[in-house]
C-alpha cells in the first residue's frame, strides 16, 4: 500500500461510509444472520490499495456503524471479523485476480471468518451453544458464497477494464 496521502484518506473515508450504508441500511439482519453487500467497499479497497486499507474500511465501517446506528449490542469481535475480511481480500485479490483467487478469498471469508469465527462471537455474546448456532448459519454462507463470488468477479472485471485511475 502506498503512503497515506489525502486522496487515499478521502477514498478510505468514502468506502467506509458506503460500507456503513450497505451494512446498516441495505442488508437483511436477524439476530444470527446478516445478508448484504457490505463486502463490496472492502473488496474495492483491497483491490486498489491492499490488505491494510481494506482492513481499515471493514473494521472502521463496522465500528462506526455499530456506534452510530446500532442493530444490537456492540461487540468488538465483529469488528475484528470485518477487519480480517479486508485482510483476506487484500492478500488474495490486490492486483492479482483470477477465478481460483476469488474463490479462495470468498471461501476463506465465508467459511472461515463468517461461519466459524463470527458464529463464535454470536455464541459468546448471546450465550447460545456454538454447534446448533453454526448449523443455522450454514444457510447464510450457502447463499452468500455464490453471491460474493459473482459480485466480486464482476467488480474485478470492471475495475480492470477502467483501471485504478478513478480511485488510486
Amino acid at each position: 500500500m502506498k503512503k497515506f496521502d489525502t486522496k487515499l484518506l478521502v477514498t478510505i473515508g468514502m468506502l467506509t461510509a458506503v460500507h456503513i450504508v450497505l451494512s446498516r441500511f441495505l442488508s437483511i439482519n436477524a439476530w444470527n444472520l446478516k445478508i448484504g453487500f457490505a463486502f463490496v467497499p472492502v473488496f474495492i479497497a483491497a483491490y486498489c490499495y491492499g490488505p491494510t486499507a481494506a482492513a481499515i474500511v471493514g473494521g472502521l465501517g463496522d465500528f462506526l456503524g455499530a456506534i452510530l446506528f446500532p442493530i444490537g449490542p456492540y461487540f468488538p469481535g465483529f469488528t475484528v471479523s470485518c477487519a480480517l475480511t479486508g485482510v483476506v481480500f487484500g492478500l488474495l485479490l490486490h492486483r492479482r485476480q483470477s477465478v481460483p483467487r476469488i474463490a479462495a478469498a470468498v471461501c476463506l471469508n465465508q467459511l472461515g471468518i463468517s461461519l466459524c469465527v463470527t458464529t463464535l462471537w454470536i455464541s459468546i455474546l448471546y450465550g447460545s451453544p456454538y454447534l446448533p448456532l453454526l448449523a443455522t448459519r450454514v444457510l447464510q454462507c450457502a447463499v452468500l458464497i455464490p453471491v460474493e463470488f459473482l459480485v466480486i468477479g464482476a467488480f474485478a472485471q470492471t475495475l480492470m477494464r477502467f483501471g485504478r485511475r478513478g480511485l488510486a
